[in-house]
Order: C-alpha cells, then structure tokens, then sequence
C-alpha cells in the first residue's frame, strides 16, 4: 500500500515504453520529472501520449530553485512552440518542442498528484 514517486522519471525519459511497463506493472508507483525536460522536448509527440495516459501518475519536479529555469519547464509543459534551446549550455545539445498539455493533465502534474499522493499539503492553497 506504499506510494513510490521515481524521481526524473526513473532516467527512463529516453525510452518512455519501458517506463510505461513498469508503470503497468506497479500501480503504486509514481514518477516526477526534474533534470529529464531536455528528453521530454526532443520528443513531444511520444511524451504527450505518455503524460495523457499517465496523467494520475506524474508529478512536476525540479532538483533545484533556480527561477530563471522554470520558464523551459513550463514552455515544455504548456506550448506548442517549435524548436527552442535548453536553458543550459552544458546539458542538452539539442533543440526541444512544446508538448502542448491541455489544462486537466497540467493541473494534475503541476499540484493535484501531489495533493493526493503527499500527506499533509495543504489543499486550500491551490485552485480546484
């Protein structure tokens, strides 16, 4: 009856079909994204499906609190923008796509898995 949340998808964000199995084969398990953007961006069809059908399951992540990052982040999650750079010179070498999430599944990565999913988060502080 333990929940798992996998932190950066597990290093799986390069083989989301692998990470789908174990998903299936582990209800109780979770997975977050921080560190793993840059994968998600290079494939935004795949990564959308993914995010659709495992929406009950992802959680927003990030290792760091460096605001200035956050807009890739969000420019991922919530556009349809084209071909734009990674926020660091030194980790992807690749451009990124927006995946274009629709509000249901961002509101359920950005804070309602949360809520569910983490004892004690004061629900009243985020929108219904």
């Amino acid at each position: 009856r333990t929940n798992f949340i996998i932190a950066h998808f597990g290093w799986y964000a390069n083989n989301l079909d692998f990470l789908g199995t174990l998903l299936d084969k582990y209800p109780n398990m979770n997975v977050e994204f921080g560190a793993i953007i840059a994968e998600l961006g290079r494939q935004p069809r795949r990564a959308k499906q993914f995010f659709d059908k495992y929406q009950d399951r992802i959680l927003f992540g990030k290792d760091s609190w460096v605001p200035s990052e956050y807009t890739t982040y969000f420019r991922v999650l919530e556009t349809e923008d084209e071909y734009f750079p990674y926020h660091k010179k030194y980790h992807a070498y690749w451009k990124m796509y927006g995946l274009g999430l629709s509000d249901e599944v961002l509101k359920k990565v950005y804070y309602k898995n949360a809520i569910r999913l983490i004892p004690g988060i004061d629900s009243s502080q985020f929108p219904k």
